[in-house]
């Protein structure tokens, strides 16, 4: 783990992005490590899934998120490296509807000796928590190896994960998960598209979430609700079902780059800054702003010892 925080804390110096997370300052306190970045008053993706739009969100803001998410990762793939962990949890957005990818502990650079390698074969440490959005060649752990067409496939569930509000092959044991991947089975966005018109009439119980990726599942987790409109009786258009279905390709080769994905028909729609746009689109959610009464319930010190961090000399600390 040690090893893990000296890489992020590294390259997160080398990465000057506005759509990645800027580290303010890092210091130990009490024999912690702690590190300062900027406040994100929406917090996560996966937070707002979680907590407001647990059926999905819109298409249109899902279009501003993966533009951001995209543009950072096209710069950590120009930089020569692999991100490794692109998931809702790890997209930010601040309190002015700005995109920021984070969770770089497990990026890894394509750099050897000078050289970009055209492949790399180290396998994520503590992968366990990102297994679903890994792609198929990197859990396949063989001598082809992958590169950052890996990320790529990483979009493409997160795209699923947004919009469905629950992560494909997230009920499944690892080794089904596995299975399915290698044999080339697809998660899809799930809308009118999709699921069967005699399905729509019937409510998904939320309590066993449909993994998106066969109608058979979507099938074994309904029952009647009075009436009550199924969550997924929208229609996505067929641009985003096309920008998905290209992320989520078997074959890496056949994946689209980042940069070519910004250029992708599905960000068409976009027609204003995302700072403009996303706090309109995430209503009825209020980012947090007001701290009043936090230094209250600070015993430990930490807002007193945080407002002194501009007189840290820190450049030379050794983590």
């Amino acid at each position: 783990m040690v090893m893990l925080l000296q890489s992020e804390l590294h390259v997160s110096k080398l990465f000057n992005h506005p759509n990645i997370v800027p580290y303010k300052a890092t210091f130990i306190a009490d024999n912690e490590l702690w590190v300062v970045a900027p406040f994100m008053g929406y917090g996560s993706a996966r937070d707002l899934i979680g907590t407001h739009f647990m059926d999905g969100m819109s298409e249109l803001a899902i279009a501003y998120i993966l533009q951001g998410t995209l543009k950072a990762l096209s710069y950590i793939h120009q930089m020569g490296y692999v991100h490794r962990s692109v998931k809702a949890s790890h997209i930010l957005i601040s309190v002015d509807g700005k995109v920021y990818l984070s969770g770089l502990r497990s990026i890894l650079s394509m750099i050897n000796h000078g050289q970009r390698l055209k492949v790399v074969h180290d396998f994520p440490k503590y992968s366990i928590k990102v297994l679903p959005w890994l792609s198929p060649e990197v859990l396949q752990q063989n001598l082809q190896g992958y590169d950052a067409k890996s990320d790529i496939y990483s979009v493409g569930i997160t795209a699923c994960e947004l919009a469905n509000g629950h992560v494909p092959f997230k009920d499944m044991p690892a080794t089904q998960m596995l299975l399915e991947k290698l044999n080339g089975t697809v998660p899809c966005l799930l809308d009118t598209t999709t699921i069967p018109a005699e399905e729509l009439t019937m409510k998904t119980s939320r309590s066993v979430p449909d993994s998106g990726i066969g109608e058979s599942s979507i099938a074994s987790n309904v029952r009647t609700a009075n009436g009550e409109q199924h969550p997924y009786n929208r229609t996505f258009s067929p641009h985003f079902h096309s920008f998905t279905e290209q992320c989520l390709q078997k074959n890496p080769a056949l994946r689209p780059s980042a940069a070519a994905l910004l250029s992708h028909s599905f960000f068409k729609q976009i027609k204003r800054r995302a700072s403009e746009a996303l706090p309109e689109l995430l209503r009825p959610v209020t980012p947090i702003t007001n701290f009043e009464g936090a230094q209250a319930q600070d015993p430990s010190g930490i807002f007193g010892l945080v407002s002194n961090l501009e007189q840290l000399e820190v450049d030379d600390w050794d983590f």
